[in-house]
């Protein structure tokens, strides 16, 4: 750390346990001008002028990204809203999070829409926040002006979204947006489930969750992604796969890779630590499309995060109002919303199957500002923003629903056990969250390559 760096230091944040990209270790972070100015030893000495908070044995971790928010705002705010949203994900140890472009009126399809959501965020967002755009059948020409505008990517749908204002495309339309996002090298993000399979799969309402998942087979995730791939590799496209549910696809992902396909891949806490054998009928707060499925296929998805084949985890935080989960699963409003409890419900379960810290940090924090591009977030080392979760990993709690900051307070967790509790969070070096109280917003809108 330079001299100057030395007189601009205005904060040192201190725990035994730093996780950083070389690892966990006692440290002392510089921090100048809202971002990281040098990771010291633990015992260094605080420059003149700074102020020292030192967190004991709490783990500190970069500040985790979430990808994949359905904030919902403006047109269905009694669904969600950048207030209550980016409050949930600031006590969660969320300091970034991107907006998905659809279950707002307006889409984010143009670039008008992306103005309206942007003025709407500003003033309201606790953590920094950013916006996909949306790829539906006749808007390739607001692709690039989109781009432009500063969209981290394009979302599409291969069956239909749930919304009339964004409807999915087919295999054409895929073909003609792809090669449009190829052609000035962004991003697609594609909700992969094939319609025909879905079409052909029994459908039988009711609040039986097994006919539930019957409707929504592995196949028709499973041939989704493999068309999507053979579009990518023809195209020379980079392509990434939301909220993968089906462990059966992930050998054709690998191979993809393996021959230099560009497509990478996420999943979800509720994939992760939920199981259909859990689900109670009628509890449609567990539904959602892709469909939470068998312990067995769970276990494979970790499998493809511990060999990296799952680049990342992200919420695909989808609420909606108490009203529309409905007991049957036909009809009832699909998402699960865990925006604010996923990095405790990775941890509980990462821990149980033996990872650590620094591999949650890698799927919630550094794999998922990698693929927006977001190259000051994701790792607390020098030059990045001073964005950090202190996290008792060891402490649990009980989820009660009553104290989440979501504006609806329907979960998939209500009464679950979890280990990690987040004592704090910051943003660029600003306490914006103490032992679950949340400051006044101070996030900042994003836009591709901030």
């Amino acid at each position: 750390m330079s001299d100057t760096h030395v007189t601009d230091v205005n904060l040192v944040l201190r725990s035994t346990r730093v996780v950083t990209p070389d690892g966990t270790r006692p440290a002392s972070i510089a921090v100048a001008a809202g971002r990281i100015a040098a990771v010291l030893p633990h015992d260094a000495d605080v420059p003149a002028g700074a102020r020292l908070e030192d967190v004991g044995d709490h783990a500190v971790l970069p500040g985790l990204v979430d990808t994949h928010v359905h904030v919902n705002d403006p047109g269905r705010t009694e669904w969600e809203g950048f207030w209550t949203a980016t409050r949930a994900a600031a006590a969660g140890g969320i300091t970034t999070l991107l907006d998905m472009p659809l279950n707002s009126l307006p889409p984010t399809t143009t670039v008008g829409n992306l103005r309206v959501k942007q003025d709407v965020a500003r003033p309201k967002a606790h953590v920094d926040t950013g916006f996909w755009g949306g790829a539906v059948p006749g808007n390739v020409k607001d692709l690039r002006p989109l781009h432009d505008a500063g969209v981290f990517g394009f979302k599409c749908f291969l069956s239909p979204s749930g919304v009339e204002e964004f409807p999915e495309l087919d295999q054409e339309q895929l073909a003609g947006s792809l090669a449009e996002i190829a052609g000035f090298g962004g991003l697609l993000i594609v909700h992969a489930e094939d319609p025909h399979h879905l079409a052909a799969a029994p459908q039988r309402p009711g609040p039986r969750y097994v006919d539930f998942l019957a409707s929504r087979p592995r196949d028709a995730e499973n041939t989704a992604i493999a068309n999507l791939i053979a579009q990518a590799r023809r195209l020379d496209a980079r392509v990434h796969v939301l909220h993968l549910s089906s462990g059966d696809a992930l050998p054709l992902i690998a191979e993809a890779r393996a021959e230099g396909v560009r497509v990478t891949v996420e999943s979800c806490p509720h994939f992760l630590t939920l199981t259909a054998e859990e689900v109670p009928d009628g509890a449609t707060e567990f539904k959602c499309c892709p469909p939470i499925r068998e312990a067995a296929n769970q276990d494979v998805l970790w499998q493809g995060l511990a060999d990296g084949t799952i680049d990342c985890v992200v919420s695909d935080h989808s609420p909606c109002t108490g009203d529309l989960k409905t007991p049957d699963f036909a009809s009832a409003w699909g998402g699960i919303s865990s925006l604010q409890l996923g990095l405790p419900a990775i941890w509980t379960e990462a821990r149980r199957r033996g990872h650590t810290l620094e591999d949650v940090v890698r799927w919630m924090s550094s794999a998922p500002a990698e693929l927006a591009g977001l190259t000051r977030k994701g790792a607390i080392e020098g030059g990045r923003d001073a964005d950090f979760a202190v996290l008792a990993p060891d402490e649990t709690f009980t989820v009660d629903p009553a104290e989440l900051h979501h504006r609806n307070q329907v979960t998939a967790y209500a009464g679950k056990t979890l280990h990690g509790v987040v004592k704090s969070t910051w943003l660029r070096g600003t306490r914006i969250v103490e032992n679950g109280t949340v400051a006044e917003p101070t996030g900042r809108l994003l836009e591709r390559n901030d």
